[in-house]
């Protein structure tokens, strides 16, 4: 899976075994899902055909699930929790006693879900949806227009025949969610201000917590050399599964986990540079352009 945001959209991309409540959604093999962000007095009879437009116009094959919110990408919250990554923009109206907004959802794993699964895990991120808005003292479960993908990589055997929050994968969505809402949320609000998405990791040391990385005064600088660039620190290429670039290694709860602590391909400031301007670069074309320097 590759993610980047162009202009005011949230692109993923990869071949995906998804299940989406969104506009034209149902359960299908989709390469792209994007969230959208559209203006606050945004009206459209046919979202999906608006939505086709915008993937068109990113020069994608038209194989998508696609999401709107009139909240900013500059509020999104990415949330790494081991093999699931989440999405979260949310939008909530306290003016309204019908929760008017949007929080949109998705949720991709790197390991295979069954379509149980899949569908499993809608439900337990609404289920965290409506536990974080209940724990910030909303008054409701959700907002009229909220919507959730759950995608998996359609190349990956489904180790996952279920979803639900006391499962491996379900209780890790539980919780990305439920943290995430609420982070959203608050950026959103005004509360907390970021010119940028905020990026999050599940940490174990020091005991289980959420970490927000920020490029600013980043107390690990330089992990690698005086000069790095720090942009892509969150990889968008993670887990790259190359070999030359990184292994797997034990994890502190029992299984296995992608390390890249010496991989410095995205450090190098000109291939960051690259990447940025050609989100769609393959890993094979970024690490050519690096050799050839």
């Amino acid at each position: 899976m590759r993610y980047y945001i162009a202009d005011s959209t949230l692109f993923l991309r990869g071949l995906f075994t998804a299940v989406s409540t969104g506009a034209g959604g149902g359960l299908a093999r989709v390469s792209t899902i994007v969230n959208h962000t559209v203006s606050a007095d945004f009206r459209e009879d046919d979202p999906t055909r608006y939505l086709e437009v915008i993937v068109a116009a990113e020069g994608l094959p038209p194989s998508f699930f696609g999401l709107l919110t009139a909240v900013s990408m500059n509020a999104l919250c990415i949330l790494q929790y081991d093999f699931i990554t989440v999405f979260v923009t949310a939008g909530f109206s306290p003016g309204h006693t019908d929760g008017a907004g949007t929080i949109n959802i998705i949720v991709h794993s790197n390991e295979g879900f069954s379509d149980a699964a899949l569908l499993g895990a809608v439900i337990t991120a609404t289920e965290a949806k409506a536990g974080a808005l209940a724990a910030m003292g909303r008054a409701c479960t959700g907002t009229p227009t909220d919507a959730v993908v759950v995608a998996c990589d359609a190349s990956a055997v489904p180790r996952h025949r279920y979803a639900g929050p006391v499962t491996p994968a379900g209780s890790r969505v539980y919780e990305a969610v439920s943290f995430g809402v609420r982070e959203a949320l608050m950026r959103h609000e005004g509360q907390i201000r970021r010119s940028t998405a905020s990026f999050f990791i599940f940490s174990r040391f020091g005991g289980e917590h959420w970490v927000e990385w920020k490029p600013d005064a980043c107390p690990w600088y330089p992990c690698h050399y005086p000069g790095q660039s720090c942009e892509f620190c969150y990889c968008p290429l993670y887990p790259c599964g190359d070999p030359a670039l990184g292994k797997e290694v034990l994890s502190s709860s029992g299984g296995t986990v992608w390390s890249c602590e010496d991989c410095t391909l995205l450090h190098d400031p000109g291939t960051a540079a690259y990447l940025r301007r050609n989100p769609e670069a393959s890993l094979g074309e970024l690490r050519r352009r690096r050799k050839k320097k």
